[in-house]
Parts: C-alpha cells; sequence; structure tokens
C-alpha cells in the first residue's frame, strides 16, 4: 500500500522522567503493530511526545524503531520543531535512520502566517529527498492549514499528504472533495480524531492516523479495514464497541488516555512528561470496562494481552 494510506498507528515514546526513551518498551509497542499489520508506524508525532524530547533522543527513538521494524512496516517521522532550521535538522536525522517519511506540523509560539508556514514547510522538504505529510493539527499548533494553502503547498515537490482534523460540521465527503478538487491525484488525504475515523474513512479518506492504533492495533485494524471495503455495516460494529474509549479520549484527551491504557493493558507504567500528570483511577477503571466492551468483537488474538 503506498506510504501515507491505511491505517497508521501512532505509538507512545515511553521515556523516563529525564526525557530518555525507553526503547525496549517502544519496541514491544512496535511489535504489536507489525504483528497486526498496520500500514505504517507513525513515530514521535503527537501521541508519541516529539515537542517533549531533545534532537538526540529523537534520533535514538528512530534509530531502534527503524531496527525493530526491520523494513516490514514503514516509519513515517514527526519532525515538528519551533525553528525552521531544528526542522530540516530533524529531517535530516529520520532520513539518515531509515525513515520512509516525515510527518511535518508547524510548531509555532508567535502565530504563523500562511506565508511563513509555505517557506517552512519548503525548507523542509529541501533538506530530504523523503516524502512530507502536512500535519494539519490546530488544537497543539494553533495553525489551520486552510484549503488553499494546502493546494499550494501540494505543488512543492515532496509533499505527498495531509493528516487532516474532522471536519467541525461533520461533512467528511465535502471536505475531502473540495481539496480533491485543488490538489493533485496522487496526494492523500487522511484524518486523526478516532472517534471520527469511521465516517472519514467511509467518505474516502485516505488513512486513518490513529491514536488508539499505537495500543490496540488489531481491532482498529478491523475497523480500518471494513471501512475502506466500504463494509459501513461491520466499521459501525466495531466503532460501536469503541464508544466508551472514544468518550474517554474526549473528555480526558487521547495523550494522557493513552499512557493509562498501557498500564492497563499491561505493557509498561509509563508517565505522560512533566508537567503533564497521570490521570485518577476513576479513568483507569473506565478504561477497564471500554476494554470489556472491545473484547467483545471477533479478533486474532485477545486485546487484553501483553506480547
Amino acid at each position: 500500500m503506498t506510504l501515507f494510506h491505511g491505517l497508521s498507528a501512532f505509538p507512545l515514546t515511553p521515556a523516563g522522567a529525564a526525557g530518555q526513551v525507553q526503547t525496549e518498551a517502544l519496541c514491544l509497542l512496535l511489535e504489536r503493530i507489525r504483528k497486526a499489520g498496520a500500514d505504517s508506524v507513525g513515530l514521535l508525532g503527537s501521541t508519541g511526545a516529539y515537542p517533549y524530547l531533545s534532537r538526540s533522543e529523537r534520533r535514538r527513538t528512530v534509530e531502534a524503531a527503524v531496527e525493530s521494524l526491520g523494513g516490514q512496516t514503514p516509519v513515517v517521522v514527526g519532525v515538528g520543531a519551533l525553528r525552521t532550521d531544528e526542522a530540516q535538522e530533524l529531517a535530516r536525522d529520520a532520513e539518515e535512520a531509515g525513515a520512509d517519511g516525515l510527518l511535518l506540523a508547524p510548531m509555532s509560539y508567535q502565530p504563523l502566517t500562511d506565508g511563513e508556514v509555505y517557506q517552512h514547510v519548503l525548507a523542509v522538504t529541501e533538506a530530504t529527498g523523503l516524502p512530507l505529510c502536512l500535519y494539519n493539527n490546530p488544537t497543539t499548533t494553533r495553525f489551520t492549514f486552510s484549503p488553499n494553502l494546502i493546494a499550494e503547498l501540494a505543488q512543492v515537490p515532496g509533499v505527498a499528504a495531509v493528516k487532516m482534523p474532522l471536519p467541525a460540521d461533520g461533512d467528511y465527503a465535502g471536505e475531502l472533495g473540495r481539496i480533491r478538487a485543488m490538489v493533485p491525484a496522487s496526494f492523500a488525504i487522511g484524518h486523526s480524531g478516532d472517534w471520527g475515523a469511521a465516517n472519514a474513512l467511509l467518505a474516502g479518506s485516505n488513512a486513518w492516523f490513529s491514536v488508539v492504533a499505537g495500543l490496540l492495533p488489531a481491532p482498529a485494524l478491523r475497523l480500518a479495514r471494513a471501512a475502506q471495503a466500504g463494509d459501513a455495516e461491520d466499521a459501525r460494529r466495531v466503532d460501536d464497541a469503541f464508544q466508551p474509549l472514544w468518550s474517554l479520549f474526549r473528555q480526558w484527551g487521547s495523550f494522557r488516555v493513552m499512557y493509562a491504557l498501557a498500564d492497563v493493558l499491561g505493557l509498561g507504567a509509563f508517565e505522560p512528561p512533566r508537567p503533564l500528570l497521570p490521570i485518577g483511577p476513576e479513568v483507569r477503571a473506565r478504561l477497564g470496562e471500554a476494554l470489556d466492551r472491545l473484547a467483545t468483537l471477533s479478533l486474532p488474538t485477545s486485546i487484553h494481552s501483553a506480547p
């Protein structure tokens, strides 16, 4: 399958209090994703806590992931940084470490203009030969890629895709149609926001950039494949089983919930980087109930069991 299509699983990046990545724990998460058959790994995305890690730790993360996956699952690496030169260095590091593609979010402290983001993306594409996916994530970056800016950047050599948030009005097909009318046919449009994945894929989105697939790749893949095949009934059935988890994601934020979920699954007692704090025991109890709901699905292996 083409890069930036299908299910891209975004794992946590387990790290100690000082920001040192626990590569053995990371590789256990990656092995679950590989065995499930996800189409790619989204390494060092928002779920992977990229802004909280140093350049050296980010490179070490990519090297460990590429070695662990052994070319069996493509690796797309987040290279967002406040400064353009730093993003270029991160892109070069990722390419040298063996990444297959890049994911670029326009991080900012000062608000950015469309022109500034255009030049930022252009500079990063010129730093490597890897295909790049634009990361449209206004929740964390406070910058929104307009359809016009996406269309302009889609003409830049190397810019191959965009990772979109869920449309506020719920008009997935309409948004996809408007953007596709402005970009090359080969340009991929995918979505994040796990609770809208079924709707997005059924409407024709090219990819699901999935938080939950970082820890529960098997049920996520079941949902993705059903929707990609146009099997709305099965996609809705799986999505319905995910609803208790989607509710927790919306209430507490998927980033924090994923750390608790890893612990509940027995995959590791990781903590989010400070100043973020772990969520409380009442949420963990609800996570157990959410997993019980997912366990009603017919899957190749138990979603409760660690490798």
